[in-house]
């Protein structure tokens, strides 16, 4: 069933290159110097010696012993939400994903199409979002709940969630590398002029957001993204960095099982045609486990996760305890200590014990079940 794929391993696997040595025979041993440096995708721990040896004539020799070990595996650290670790050189946009979407770019809008499912996916996600706002603000206008509040949609494609947020009074801008998807959502927007006033599209990456945007949305969304990105971490990074301290992000996407593999991969994609070939890459479907330890390491606290599933005779989607396929996260950014005032600073304490025994309370997903 699984058509020969090999799945990765996350193995503590190691590789050791040894440099050049010290020539002298019976040099002294060498002073060494250690240091740690992070890159993208390794961490390389150096051992570097003094320049200075001698040998038995006395003579200096200036040969260095270097000794590089990479190690496969990254360390798993808290990354302080205010810290910049991305590289703008280094781009989280898949060019073979944006071929594919370009080539759907003109049936976003097609309700009874190949994205009929995200269209009725609204149904939760619109509500999930909004709701999970408004226990950010002690006031909101009825008819515009979310009014005041400033949005990054991610990935927005041709506009299908960035129009809900709008209509609900939030100041959204959605963004995606695909120009024909941009074109399609501003051609439809403009059918309603005050959602021609309060949604704002631009055909760009993510990394070039945080350059000019850092810390300005009070949340972002990137519902059905996750799985298409070509680095996953420097995605979550660049997100947490547009984010507010204290804002909010939702993620949608898919997990990585058998299950998973069987029904979106072979059953929506190959048999049924519900989705288009070769729109998904299982390889890069990520399990809530590691969506939360990539979020929390980089300063973002879990708040929500909760499965999704859809009835593709029905065409529609409804919560679930089970996340073995789509599932819904909302985080939280943590506030820096600079942006806390001291009476803040204490209620935050105060109230820490009496959220974590909320948090145990039966029943605190029910009412994503209404």
């Amino acid at each position: 069933m699984w058509g020969g794929r090999k799945l990765s391993s996350s193995g503590g696997r190691f590789l050791g290159v040894l440099g050049s040595g010290c020539r002298a025979r019976r040099a002294e041993r060498p002073r060494l110097a250690s240091w740690a440096v992070y890159s993208d995708s390794h961490l390389i721990w150096t051992l570097q010696s003094k320049p200075w040896v001698f040998d038995e004539y006395r003579t200096m020799w200036f040969k260095s012993c270097r000794m590089t070990f990479s190690s496969l595996n990254r360390i798993k650290s808290y990354r302080p939400p205010w810290t910049r670790l991305y590289s703008t050189s280094h781009s989280t946009v898949d060019s073979s994903e944006v071929k594919t979407f370009l080539a759907l770019a003109h049936k976003w809008w097609d309700e009874e199409g190949v994205y009929a499912p995200l269209h009725s996916m609204n149904d939760l996600r619109v509500p999930f979002i909004r709701d999970n706002l408004l226990k950010t603000v002690a006031n909101h206008h009825p008819g515009k709940p979310l009014s005041g509040m400033k949005i990054l949609d991610v990935g927005c494609g041709g506009g299908l969630l960035t129009e809900p947020l709008g209509r609900l009074g939030a100041s959204v801008f959605g963004i995606d590398p695909v120009d024909e998807n941009i074109k399609t959502a501003q051609h439809h927007k403009a059918f309603d002029p005050v959602l021609d006033k309060r949604i704002e599209y631009q055909v760009c990456c993510l990394e070039e957001i945080v350059e000019e945007t850092e810390e300005g949305f009070d949340a972002v969304v990137a519902s059905e993204v996750v799985e298409h990105v070509a680095d996953l971490e420097t995605f979550i990074q660049c997100c947490c960095q547009v984010l507010k301290p204290g804002g909010s992000l939702f993620i949608t996407t898919i997990n990585k099982t058998q299950l998973s593999y069987a029904l979106v991969i072979v059953f929506s994609e190959q048999i049924a045609g519900i989705v288009p070939k070769g729109t998904h890459t299982w390889e890069k479907f990520i399990s809530p486990e590691k969506l939360e330890s990539i979020l929390e390491s980089n300063g973002l606290s879990v708040q929500t996760m909760v499965g999704m599933l859809y009835n593709p005779f029905l065409g529609c989607w409804h919560w679930s305890e089970n996340t073995s396929l789509n599932y819904a996260a909302h985080a939280v950014k943590s506030v820096a200590p600079d942006h806390l005032g001291p009476a803040e600073f204490v209620s935050m304490e105060e109230t820490e014990v009496p959220q974590a025994e909320a948090s145990t309370i039966p029943g605190v997903h029910e009412e994503l079940k209404k």
